[in-house]
């Protein structure tokens, strides 16, 4: 009788093993497995958050650039131009490392529930290749997205010329970029088309004027009257926080048969070229008439004060017949 008990307990101990395995081994591995996932996202999503206060605050490069822009620049646009580059990278690479961190632990869960994950691994390949095949397009677009976003090429509310279409940006994201222009179309644009990218908003602006006086105006006084309107305007209340510095006066452009073409040139804040331009040009237009400066016109349209008219055609002999008028009728 008690020679037969070990072998009981030996018989037993496999099957008291099996049971352990089925109700403690595998759901404690599996529970490991998703705490391990859970503590590892809130690393992972610690660490990108880091990165994007960084990015925010300026210290991930944009720093550098800050020490060469004035302090109204820096306050304003570029705070706001990383605030939103930062939270929409933090945005991308937590979703990324999301759905990383659930593809690993699921296929560990499954490898611990005995569900081989070699042949799923393997047809997923398969299907990968295939998708990659056909999706090229895709790929080039979303990875063309994210380096836009890293590099800060362009960010919403900015003005820019993508070459097929140039507007406001209203939307950037990984595949595509939504544009309006200023009729009023919203364009889509796909990332990975966008072979060029002109920013006309991005840290300072600059109106740049072309007037063309009339040729024999003295350019000098026209120079002058030009520089003192734009230090003017730099005084002024409503216009004189868009300027950024003292405006530039550089001279003769270009001389033709008709005008003497001026370039006066101002940097401004980004976005805030065109109210300035304008603004100019109202006040040019109302110096020019008050100092009597002239325009430039046409000369063959325009009759000079002092040069003699044009020659008429001489009259007719009086013995030559005039032929009837078709008013009076024979």
């Amino acid at each position: 009788m008690l020679a037969a008990a070990p072998q009981l307990i030996v018989a037993a101990s496999p099957n008291a093993n099996r049971w352990f395995d089925v109700f403690l081994g595998t759901p404690l591995a599996i529970l490991l497995i998703v705490v391990l996932a859970i503590v590892s996202r809130f690393i992972l999503h610690r660490v990108i958050d880091k990165i994007a206060e960084g990015i925010i605050s300026g210290r991930a490069g944009i720093g550098r650039l800050e020490d060469r822009l004035p302090s109204a620049i820096v306050g304003t646009s570029l705070s706001a131009r990383r605030e939103q580059r930062g939270r929409t990278l933090a945005s991308i690479l937590k979703s990324l490392t999301t759905a990383t961190i659930g593809v690993i632990a699921a296929l560990m869960i499954l490898d611990e529930l005995g569900i081989a994950t070699g042949p799923l691994l393997a047809s997923a390949g398969i299907v990968g290749i295939a998708v990659g095949f056909g999706a090229q397009a895709l790929v080039r677009d979303v990875i063309s997205g994210i380096f836009m976003l890293v590099e800060d090429q362009y960010g919403v509310g900015d003005v820019v010329d993508l070459g097929d279409a140039s507007g406001v940006v209203e939307a950037v994201g990984l595949r595509v970029t939504r544009v309006r222009d200023v009729n009023g179309t919203v364009w889509y644009i796909r990332n990975g088309q966008v072979l060029r990218v002109g920013n006309q908003s991005q840290g300072w602006a600059r109106a740049v004027l072309d007037v063309a006086i009339a040729y024999g105006e003295d350019v000098e006084r026209a120079e002058n009257l030009l520089l003192d309107i734009a230090n003017h305007l730099r005084d002024n209340e409503k216009f004189g926080p868009l300027i950024l510095e003292e405006p530039e006066m550089w001279g003769i452009e270009s001389v033709t048969a008709d005008a003497v073409v001026l370039r006066l040139v101002v940097k401004t804040q980004p976005l805030q070229q065109w109210a300035v331009a304008r603004e100019l040009r109202r006040r040019i237009k109302d110096r020019f008439d008050a100092e009597g400066i002239g325009v430039a016109h046409p000369q063959s349209a325009v009759w000079i004060a002092g040069e003699s008219p044009a020659p008429t055609r001489p009259a007719e002999d009086d013995d030559t017949p005039s032929s009837p008028s078709p008013a009076t009728g024979p």
